[in-house]
């Protein structure tokens, strides 16, 4: 360590990142606009490459192949923001006590810490769950490229947003595609069934064959002895589907063992204040791994204006994370949704306003005042003037 990482009482002031995701390179961003000189190393178990995360929703219509989206190389990030990278350099271990991180490579010293640590596709608790593909990663996409190319059958666990996304993507590239959940609509946790019908809708059009109230109880390959043959899927009720590949994209699990291990505060993600610090005043966690107010983050926009706060606080000027009201975009080609505020509970008093091609529909609490909205198809440009009118 040279003296221009070190304060005046002889410890780093180095502040290190471990994470190459959109959180960890959107803090260096934001860090590098605030001051030109401050060390920053980050760390990450991958090459770092910056790539743009939504797209692996739509990489198969596109046909696009992983190593196209990356837009800058690990080095070239490095060498444009000016700091240290420190690629495929998994961390063992944290030691708070020294302000040290334990790496493979050696051992680094921190001023302050920043886990953007991220989160990782959960799988259902069934046998045969390691046969499920999962696409959470450019290096997921990588490794799965080539069996998604030549799959014709392919079903999608997860009728969720990023679900939703991909079963449509995948038909209108021609593949067959069953998409399955265990509830009744697709969206189930964003908004009600009635206002997800016409994305139903759209879905069946493209080509989707809908399994909805359905579970899936284990799966298994054709043949033992030709695993690439394809797969044998057993559903709730019993019955036997045969597929050529099985995508779960039935959400995100924080990961945690590394905080754990540091004996930070962890709930259902890393739990951090209004300053994005956690349980320990020289590590702070951004990104779709943290706990803020109770809940999970993982959308764009909160990491962006999240990297932009803790940059300014890890620079001197404490600033507390606050979040406007924010859209939800489900990039479904045939029938696009956005929605923001609160769009589930029975105290709610929807104000609807349908055509063929779309609809606007305003959600309104006991009080009459807007809460919140969905709006899709042709109606899109709804969004903004709605949003404008929520609560802060």
């Amino acid at each position: 360590m040279n003296a221009a990482t070190l304060n005046d009482a002889g410890t780093s002031r180095e502040i290190v990142v471990i994470g190459s995701g959109f959180a960890a390179q959107q803090l260096v961003k934001s860090l590098r606009k605030l001051d030109a000189g401050q060390p920053i190393r980050l760390i990450t178990a991958d090459g770092g490459d910056e790539y743009n995360k939504p797209d692996l929703s739509h990489v198969v219509s596109r046909d696009c192949a992983a190593a196209a989206m990356t837009r800058l190389s690990g080095a070239e990030f490095a060498e444009q923001q000016r700091i240290t990278l420190l690629p495929h350099c998994p961390v063992r271990s944290i030691d708070p006590a020294r302000r040290v991180v334990k790496t493979e490579q050696g051992e680094f010293p921190y001023g302050q810490l920043v886990l953007a640590t991220g989160a990782s596709a959960a799988r259902p608790p069934i046998p045969g769950a390691e046969l499920l593909i999962t696409l959470n990663s450019q290096q997921e996409y990588a490794a799965a490229e080539t069996r998604i190319r030549q799959a014709s059958r392919i079903m999608v666990l997860g009728a969720g947003l990023i679900g939703c996304e991909l079963a449509m993507d995948m038909a209108s590239a021609g593949k067959e595609v069953t998409l399955l959940d265990l509830a009744d609509s697709p969206l189930s946790t964003l908004l009600p069934a009635a206002l997800s019908q016409p994305l139903l809708q759209a879905l069946r059009e493209q080509g989707v064959k809908l399994q909805l109230g359905q579970g899936i109880a284990g799966l298994g390959p054709q043949d033992p002895d030709r695993p690439s043959d394809g797969l044998l899927v057993t559903l709730s009720d019993g019955r036997i589907s045969e597929q050529d590949l099985v995508i779960a994209a039935i959400g995100l699990k924080p990961n945690l063992a590394l905080a754990e291990s540091a004996g930070l505060e962890v709930g259902r993600g890393i739990r951090v204040d209004d300053r994005l610090q956690t349980s320990d005043t020289h590590i702070f966690a951004l990104g779709d791994g943290i706990e803020w107010r109770g809940q999970l983050l993982p959308f764009l926009q909160p990491i962006v204006l999240g990297a932009n706060a803790l940059a300014k606080t890890l620079l001197g000027t404490p600033t507390a994370l606050t979040l406007p009201p924010m859209l939800v975009k489900v990039k479904t080609p045939l029938y696009p949704l956005q929605l923001a505020g609160r769009t589930l509970g029975e105290d709610l008093a929807w104000q609807c306003r349908w055509n063929r091609q779309g609809m606007v529909a305003e959600a309104h609490g006991a009080d009459g005042e807007l809460c919140g909205f969905v709006v899709g198809g042709d109606q899109m440009s709804a969004a903004f003037p709605l949003l404008r009118q929520l609560p802060r």
